[in-house]
């Protein structure tokens, strides 16, 4: 079985919502979610992101939510930003469970490439700890480096909620990214300081703006951790062939997203069976990136999935259609995980 290493996934959401079953949500596997240790060896995930995202109050509450999101058009307002003093305890408590989950001895928090590879090698889980969505941190930019001592290696300024940073990009189908002004004054500086640390800054979510914003700024390689194309579904959230372009041109990386709603031509929500709007898409970002900067960005325990993957013990069943596709072995390896390990050692060093 060729090992996974992820893009993304939002399992932290879980034992937040529900500490005092912590154990039994990651250990044992309560049967729900898309992520568990015994899912994750089944299906070969050795590694990924780990976001911390901080929940809306309001967001996506409302009773229809999800049937508006299968009934395109579409247009979701967003929720309010969210202060750093609100969410700061959220980001704590999020991170304070991964930090548990290392102490079980079952998964290691990597802050190189050396690192992942060790855990890989030993059999634990390699997490990289993640932002999504830079809420956690004021403009003075005093908590990235609080954040960066606790294993902070990767950041996305904005979910799709404006921050002080930046704006991202609402729930829209049809829609283009292009929906509002680019990074602040403060979004430029959070990215000239991600740069001098190290930290991989994330553009999946934040509008076209903020992303030629992001392009012009930034020292290293263009990613979006877990996105799709725009060519393929004309969602607000999908890359165009002109962003696309420029992250290859920046040698940088896009790892597909399951989210069926990305995936999906006609822009619904619904489960699907089969493997066609997977395989358009896949096809489509290796055509424009090259073989050497797709991988995968699943939006594990985030997204609704197509039900052929239906969570990670799937992974082995996408890789055999991306096999019967035509793809051959060492394209599959790339794909799932070669390529972000050496993505990492051009953002990061070594």
């Amino acid at each position: 079985m060729i090992p996974v290493f992820d893009g993304h996934n939002d399992f932290l959401l879980r034992p937040l919502r529900d500490p005092a079953s912590r154990e039994t949500i990651w250990l044992a596997g309560e049967g729900k979610g898309h992520l568990d240790l015994p899912r994750m060896k089944a299906g070969g995930l050795a590694g990924g992101f780990f976001a911390v995202y901080i929940p809306s109050p309001t967001a996506h509450d409302a009773p229809d939510f999800e049937a508006v999101m299968d009934a395109p058009p579409y247009d979701l307002p967003l929720p309010e930003l969210i202060g750093a003093e609100a969410a700061q305890p959220v980001a704590a408590a999020m991170i304070g469970h991964l930090m548990w989950m290392e102490r079980t001895g079952t998964l290691a928090i990597c802050r190189s490439v050396s690192d992942i590879r060790a855990a890989m090698a030993a059999g634990r889980i390699a997490a990289i700890l993640h932002f999504e969505g830079a809420e956690a941190i004021g403009e003075d930019l005093d908590a990235l480096h609080l954040w960066h001592a606790a294993g902070l290696r990767s950041l996305g300024p904005v979910w799709s909620r404006p921050t002080v940073f930046g704006h991202g990009v609402p729930f829209r189908f049809p829609g283009t990214p292009d929906t509002g002004p680019g990074l602040t004054a403060a979004g430029k500086d959070l990215v000239r300081e991600c740069n001098r640390l190290k930290v991989m800054i994330d553009l999946s979510h934040l509008n076209e703006a903020g992303f030629n914003d992001m392009a012009a700024l930034s020292d290293a390689p263009l990613v979006a951790t877990h996105s799709n194309a725009h060519a393929v579904t004309p969602s607000t959230r999908n890359l165009t062939d002109r962003q696309l372009d420029m992250i290859r041109d920046s040698n940088g990386m896009v790892g597909l997203n399951f989210a069926t709603v990305f995936l999906r031509e006609d822009g619904r929500k619904a489960p699907f069976d089969g493997w066609e709007p997977v395989l358009r898409h896949m096809d489509h970002l290796i055509g424009r990136l090259g073989e050497d900067r797709v991988g995968l960005g699943s939006d594990f325990d985030g997204a609704t999935l197509p039900n052929d993957i239906g969570d990670v013990a799937g992974l082995p069943r996408l890789l055999d259609a991306l096999r019967a596709h035509g793809y051959d072995e060492p394209l599959l390896r790339k794909i799932a995980h070669e390529n972000w390990l050496a993505l990492l050692s051009r953002t990061w060093g070594g």
